[in-house]
């Protein structure tokens, strides 16, 4: 539920409390701030509430966006403040206080400033009619909303742009905010501000142009973005199923409801942004299900291969390996930086890189913007590939072209990273460092390696530790690679990892390049696979691999969107009931090494795949479910 208070004068005429019915609003009015206090107290306390001046002129998506977006405890424009349950009780304080005047001291220089300089939220959009000049001439909401910046409560002002958002003070500037609303056309404001403002040159021009119009037509007919979601999920694993049927007609319908499918996906974020239905499960579900639909996409196109007598699976899996290491290359880079700290030198901050130079200087060329964008070949670029080349060419012909623009995106921007790292003075915040902890996905037996050698390892000197996971993947890659599959050796390659693994996490993950550390586990956990299973070269192997890393990787990227939505890692129970990657890779290894030529390695794979899926899904379905995290609108891969 939802209630509005309106405070101030009334203004017979007004639309304001109509405007306010339709976003879902339970209107109350209060003649004075005495009466706002009474009212507010009656609100539940579960309530969303909301602060409004009577006097209020502005855009109907202006107080959209100020009163309920869901992402934010607290949000206002100009005479008009919202709180959320979590922020009712620093509301109430507010709101008594300034009504008894005890805040005066604290919250007037705040507000004149705000007032004299147009910023904080107090007078945004160019329809802002006249300048008031004192603190005490402010709208309740204005002034409670100063009070809450005051005691610590953060107050979100949102962007409005051209929107207007004003509380006229006599009936001249009243036409004049009017005639400033009336030419500015809201909808058309709303609509552009739904399509993602940093996106791909293929979504940008192909797709955005009317999918926006799609998104507009959800949200009149009351569809949801998870809705969506879902819609956009069954087009694809429909379209997996007609490149599973291996001719011609079947891969040409494929490309065609894939291309759909990436419209939908669109969609669903341009609704959210159109109808502010920010979840955080919603972010999770979108990204998620991108991962579900290209991998069972993979899957179609490695059956459909099948059935014309060529066998993919191994080019299907290893586009899934380079894909899903790619994106962890960009999570623990993100993770490691979104909060660093500038170094210091002599009291003063050292920021700025010759790479981040660079980049800016090519980012003042309009077309190389463009160009960047298209050459990291993002889900939108990816997918219109894929679906292109599935209906004029073969399977194996896609996963070429796949691999190859994904391996090239792939060092293209690891290695920017890289330089952007060495060369960057920053200091690593202790919630950066935890984050890469949880994203190495450590197990029981590396834990207990890393509680052994903590004291000596901390002695190391930062890279060491990337060195050494390095050359633990390589020992259990190599001897998959090269050595005999039914020996020992694997074994003994598989133990050096556990051990290398251990090492790699003992020590607080600050370093510069400590941010590959997860992304080494990534690879070598996922590749290992890989060669395992293209060298067992018995039927169904493959599959059964494939069908393991998708697993696995579900488990990893549900790590990695319960951190980005602020709801901390997995619990540390389910990450030791799955092994850890350390954990898993040695079991694989002693199957692998135990099993005979004749049995084969499929069964045994499929078996943990399995294992490893109910467990991850029915903890991850639990949390999402029931989490109750705050909500956020995590953009995700670039389209």
């Amino acid at each position: 539920m939802s209630t509005a208070i309106l405070t101030g004068t009334p203004v017979p005429g007004s639309p304001l409390e109509g405007d306010l019915r339709s976003l879902g609003f339970d209107v109350r009015t209060a003649p004075d701030a005495a009466a706002a206090v009474g009212l507010l107290a009656a609100v539940p306390p579960a309530d969303r509430v909301a602060l409004v001046d009577q006097r209020f002129v502005g855009h109907l998506h202006a107080l959209r966006l100020a009163l309920t977006d869901p992402r934010f405890p607290a949000a206002a424009v100009t005479g008009a403040l919202t709180a959320q349950p979590e922020a009712r009780a620093a509301l109430s304080l507010a709101l008594a206080t300034v009504t008894n005047g005890t805040a005066a001291n604290r919250t007037d220089a705040k507000a004149d400033a705000a007032v004299r300089t147009g910023g904080a939220g107090l007078a945004t959009g160019p329809g802002e009619p006249a300048t008031r000049t004192a603190s005490a001439e402010l709208p309740l909401a204005d002034r409670v909303g100063a009070a809450l910046d005051a005691d610590g409560t953060a107050v979100q002002h949102p962007e409005l742009g051209s929107l207007v958002a004003a509380v006229p003070d006599g009936p001249a500037a009243r036409e004049e905010a009017l005639a400033a609303v009336a030419a500015v056309d809201d909808e058309a404001v709303r609509l552009r501000s739904a399509v993602k403002a940093r996106d791909g040159f293929f979504t940008t021009f192909c797709i955005s142009p009317y999918s926006r119009y799609l998104a507009r037509w959800c949200a009149r007919r009351g569809l949801t973005p998870n809705q969506v979601t879902t819609a956009s999920l069954l087009t694809a694993l429909v379209a997996a199923g007609c490149a599973a049927t291996g001719t011609r007609g079947g891969y040409v319908a494929a490309g065609l409801l894939l291309l759909f499918s990436f419209v939908l996906d669109c969609t669903d974020g341009q609704l959210a942004r159109y109808s502010l239905q920010y979840s955080t499960m919603g972010a999770w579900l979108d990204a998620t299900f991108d991962r579900a639909k290209e991998y069972a996409y993979y899957a179609g196109l490695a059956l459909g291969a099948a059935r014309g007598g060529d066998d993919v699976w191994a080019l299907a899996l290893a586009a899934m390996v380079l894909q899903s290491v790619r994106h962890f290359v960009d999570f623990s880079f993100n993770e490691a930086n979104a909060d660093s700290t500038a170094a210091t030198v002599n009291g003063k901050a050292v920021v700025g890189t010759p790479t981040t130079a660079l980049s800016s200087r090519l980012d003042s060329v309009g077309w190389t913007v463009w160009v960047r964008r298209m050459i990291v070949l993002p889900i939108g670029e990816r997918w219109a590939m894929i679906a292109v080349l599935t209906a004029l060419t073969t399977p194996r012909i896609v996963f070429y072209a796949l691999l190859a623009g994904c391996a090239f995106a792939a060092c293209y921007t690891t290695a920017g990273r890289v330089l952007r790292s060495v060369t960057r003075k920053a200091v690593r915040t202790d919630r950066a460092a935890q984050a890469l902890a949880d994203l190495a996905d450590t197990g029981p037996l590396a834990e207990l390696v890393a509680r052994a050698v903590r004291r000596p390892v901390r002695a190391l000197p930062g890279v060491l530790p990337l060195l050494v996971a390095l050359a633990g993947a390589a020992a259990v890659v190599g001897v998959a690679a090269f050595g005999p599959l039914d020996s020992p050796l694997l074994i003994l390659g598989a133990l050096v990892y556990v051990l290398t693994s251990g090492i790699a996490v003992a020590h607080r993950m600050g370093g510069p390049l400590d941010w590959l550390v997860p992304p080494v586990f990534r690879a070598t956990e996922y590749g290992f696979l890989l060669v395992l299973a293209a060298r067992a070269d018995v039927p169904g192997a493959l599959p059964a691999a494939f069908g393991l890393v998708a697993a696995v990787a579900y488990h990893h990227y549900d790590t990695v969107y319960r951190i980005r939505g602020g709801a901390g890692a997995p619990p540390r129970g389910l990450v030791r009931a799955l092994g850890g990657h350390e954990g898993r890779t040695l079991l694989v290894a002693v199957l692998a090494a135990l099993t005979t030529a004749e049995s084969g390695l499929a069964p045994e794979l499929t078996v943990i795949a399995v294992l490893v899926a109910v467990i991850a899904l029915a903890e991850s379905i639990r949390f999402w479910v029931s989490s109750g995290a705050p909500a956020v609108h995590d953009e995700g891969e670039t389209a």
